[in-house]
């Protein structure tokens, strides 16, 4: 096990995970790994084995224990320049890194997605949840553990390792003993540890591709565009490919409606960070579309698709369709929801379509619900009368929802400009007075009773960061 162990000995990793949810023993169905038996499964670079020291109702702890050979780890990679030592004495099977990533990245795939047939509604609620990582490789050491765990809610205590003098070719501070506490979806940790194992490491055993991105989007989802060290994650799970990293942050800019910022200056006060608005914004939408009963749901604009996973999620919404200009956007959205491998009952309810929101479409009549979401403030001003026409009048849902930024609010986003705009294809902002206007004019002209809603903390003096109005035709103004 130790760093000196003889050149072609099997080796072996250890990652542990614990919960003291009551009954603990749920763990397994979460991970879908029966606590009562031991499993093992073949990765390239060795056997990776399932089991639980401990399994009861106060506490369960699982075990993920990769063995790997160090031999197969270099098996048909020689440079044609001869045998370089480095390629057999390093710390690759002793040290979590992206080894142990892809380890887990298989045993755990179904938990990583956060489904349980059995315990569906355990599997999005957070837990108490403790991580031990005994050898967690760590270029940076126990700060930059700190710097990637910390934000996303973790109690870190990363002790560094002292190294066997024999290797100093390791450098200093490689190695730490990371401990982890903090409530969390399973999923959620796993997704954290399957991306931090390989950015800590900052190195990958394997030949790094486009692939990459969607791996680390999906692993990403939900915290990974509101991290402070986004960039320095893409950066290091990408392999430092400037082309690949990019397109990473590009995409996250995409997908959360919010434009990487570079040299930010530090945030003493922050403003409500841009995943959790963008929670907050999907929360409203879904609130508002069940009050208002509906069941056959228009996503308007729905780009790469970050509200769709939410609309699917839920049930009561028979049909959901999600229309957008961008061909690309909508790839994106069929990736984003694995529409390949989308059950058929799922794949039944879901429509995507390509078209303008400008032009009159049939395809979009007779819905109980229509969604903007941030979708209006990225046409030009000339083009509202057309998109009012085409949605309020072709179409006519019963109930529309159109949400967009409060330019008031902006004032609390340090890293923005004066007259900044929130996203670089934004062709304006409204303040709350002007969105009234636009929104009552509509409601007027379109025979539709409009009322508004704001999303996000009520600043006494700027207003909420979002705001909210909501259409219904046919009820008394």
């Amino acid at each position: 096990m130790a760093p000196g162990a003889r050149t072609g000995q099997t080796a072996a990793v250890l990652l542990m995970l614990s919960t003291t949810h009551r009954p603990a023993t749920d763990l397994g169905f979460l991970l879908h790994k029966n606590p009562a038996r031991a499993q093992q499964v073949e990765v390239s670079t060795g056997t990776a084995h399932v089991f639980y020291p401990e399994a009861t109702d106060d506490r369960c702890t699982v075990v993920l224990l990769l063995e790997v050979d160090p031999i197969a780890l270099v098996r048909g990679k020689g440079d044609g320049e001869g045998f370089a030592l480095g390629q057999y004495v390093n710390d690759r099977p002793y040290a979590a890194s992206s080894l142990l990533a892809v380890a887990l990245g298989k045993v755990f795939a179904s938990a990583r997605r956060g489904v349980s047939k059995e315990r569906p509604e355990l599997a999005d609620t957070p837990l108490p949840l403790e991580v031990h990582l005994p050898a967690l490789s760590c270029r940076g050491g126990a700060e930059l553990a700190e710097r990637f765990f910390g934000p996303l809610g973790w109690r870190v205590q990363a002790t560094e390792l002292p190294l066997d003098g024999r290797f100093p070719e390791w450098g200093a501070s490689r190695h730490v003993d990371l401990r982890l506490t903090g409530t969390h979806r399973v999923a959620d940790a796993v997704n954290h540890l399957y991306v931090g194992l390989p950015v800590l490491d900052g190195a990958k055993h394997y030949w790094v591709s486009a692939d990459e991105i969607d791996k680390l989007l999906r692993a990403g989802e939900g915290w990974l565009a509101a991290h402070p060290e986004r960039e320095l994650i893409a950066a290091r799970y990408l392999a430092h490919q400037k082309r690949l990293t990019g397109t990473a942050l590009a995409r996250l800019a995409e997908v959360d409606d919010a434009e990487v910022l570079d040299d930010a200056p530090e945030v003493t006060d922050p403003p409500t960070p841009l995943a959790q608005l963008a929670q907050l914004r999907q929360g409203a939408v879904l609130a508002a579309l069940r009050s208002a009963g509906a069941h056959r749901v228009l996503d308007l604009g729905c780009g790469s698709g970050a509200l769709l996973p939410a609309l699917l999620a839920e049930p009561s919404f028979t049909e959901v369709v999600g229309v957008d200009v961008s061909a690309r956007a909508l790839e994106l959205a069929a990736r984003r929801l694995r529409l390949d491998r989308m059950p058929e009952r799922q794949r039944a309810r879901l429509i995507l379509l390509q078209g303008a929101l400008t032009y009159t479409d049939a395809r979009l009549a007779g819905y109980d619900a229509a969604v903007l979401m941030e979708v209006v403030e990225h046409l030009d001003p000339d083009r509202l009368p057309a998109l009012e026409h085409a949605v309020f009048t072709a179409a006519a849902p019963a109930t529309v929802l159109v949400t967009t930024p409060n330019v008031e609010h902006n004032v609390r986003y340090p890293a923005l400009a004066a007259g900044g705009m929130r996203h670089r294809d934004h062709r304006f902002e409204w303040t709350r007075a002007e969105f009234t206007d636009w929104a009552q004019g509509v409601a007027g002209r379109r025979g539709y009773a409009v009322r508004f809603l704001g999303i996000g903390p009520d600043d006494p003096e700027v207003g909420p960061p979002t705001q909210l109005a909501v259409f219904d035709r046919g009820v008394a103004a």
